[in-house]
Order: C-alpha cells, then structure tokens, then sequence
C-alpha cells in the first residue's frame, strides 16, 4: 500500500500543473496598444519551485497575472491542473483562485482594520475552508511564517517585512496546489527573506504545491529547481 501511495505521489509530481501556449497579452487598442508577452510557451511541472527573472517592463507580474487567472491573454491558451482558464467563466476562474492558488502581491493587500490571524481566516472563509478547521489552519499558516506572537496585531502594528510574511501565510493557509509571487521577499531583510524561500521549498518538497515567483535576488535563484528569464515579452532562457 505504502509503495502504490509514493508511486501515486511521483506520477502526481511528473504531472504538469500549467500549459501555456502562445500567450499574448496586449494593453490598450490601435496606435495606443502596448503588447506585454508576446507568446509566451510554459510548461511547469507539479511540485516544482519555479523563478521568473527579467528586467522591469519584460512581462513577469504580467504573466504572473495571467497565471494566476486574475487577466485574461489577448490570445493563446492556458490550462491549469487540467482546466482550461481562458474558455471558463469568470466565476469559475474565482473559485478556482480561490480554492486552489495562492496569492502573494508587491503590494500586501492586507485589510487594515483586521488582525494578521483574521486576514489570514477571512481568506479561508470566503474559500469553503471548513469552519471547524480555519483557526488551527490561520494559527499553523501564521506560525510556520514566525508570526504566531504577532498575529494579534493590525498592519499598521506591523514592520513591513510583518505585513510581507503575513500576505505569505494568507496564501498558504488553504494549502494551494499553486503558489504565486510577485517579489516575495523585496521588503524582507536577507535573513528573513531566506526563511522565506526554505518555508517555499518544505512547500514544495513536503505538499508537493507548485511555487511560481518572480524576483531579482541571485541567491533564490541558486535555491529554485528552475529559472525562466523574460526579455522583451518572451521566455528568452531557461535553466
């Protein structure tokens, strides 16, 4: 039985969570348009830590958005964990954000009148978490990010790197098959933003939850299984 598990386990992880095939996405219309990605192929493996580098304006937050079924592209496709974003509904897309990826912004987006435990258990709420089960998971999500003695507090009581780790937690707390970040770790000191990056990858190792993000930071990128680098709108290396 052991045997069939770990083997179910390695399929799943051989598995692809996304599939993107020429995205292009274009802002605005006729002489005015800016064209960001300009088809973009992506596959990602299950259980994989993944880095998007590229210098500003080269498409990462983009795609990041794309991925993460907040845009839709101008063209191309895009599946992920075997659905087909782009032909669902935008109610479709929002539960699936909602129940199975995580989210992290360069802007923390925290609610400001709630405690980082409550930030962290609303966003389980709203997601069908089971009820009798959010505050142990709010409490675990907050501690594994060192904020258990803190969780008490509003964002405003919070240092910046506080109110970065707690955006963290909120994201992880429902245990996603998809983890998004856009520069996780830009206003985290070194120290701190390593833990980061360590709690990523026993993510990854431990749950088997993809980790996309994107950063500028040559010492997480020694630390991912693989870089993509943007240039120009297209994924112009990979390692």
């Amino acid at each position: 039985m052991l045997a069939r598990r770990n083997e179910s386990l390695m399929e799943a992880l051989d598995s692809s969570i996304i599939r993107a095939q020429g995205l292009v996405r274009t802002f605005g219309r006729g002489s005015g348009s800016v064209t960001v990605l300009k088809g973009v192929d992506l596959e990602i493996s299950a259980g994989r830590l993944i880095a998007l580098k590229g210098r500003s304006g080269s498409g990462k937050t983009t795609l990041i958005n794309l991925l993460g079924a907040l845009d839709r592209p101008t063209e191309g496709k895009l599946e992920f964990d075997g659905s087909d974003l782009t032909s669902l509904t935008d109610r479709e897309r929002d539960r699936i954000r909602r129940t199975k990826m995580g989210l992290i912004f360069q802007s923390f987006a925290l609610f400001p009148l709630m405690s980082a435990y409550e930030n962290v258990e609303f966003v389980l709420r709203v997601g069908d978490y089971p009820a009798k089960e959010r505050k142990e998971a709010a409490v675990f999500a907050l501690e594994q990010v060192g904020l258990k003695a803190r969780m008490h507090h509003r964002p405003f009581e919070l240092s910046g790197g506080e109110q970065q780790r707690t955006a963290i937690a909120r994201a992880i707390a429902h245990k996603p098959k998809l983890l998004l970040a856009d520069e996780p770790t830009a206003e985290l000191d070194s120290k701190t933003g390593l833990h980061i990056i360590k709690l990523f990858r026993d993510l990854v190792t431990m749950h088997g939850i993809s980790v996309v993000l994107t950063t500028h930071d040559p010492a997480i990128m020694e630390i991912v299984d693989q870089v993509y680098e943007l240039e120009d709108g297209q994924i112009a290396a990979s390692k």
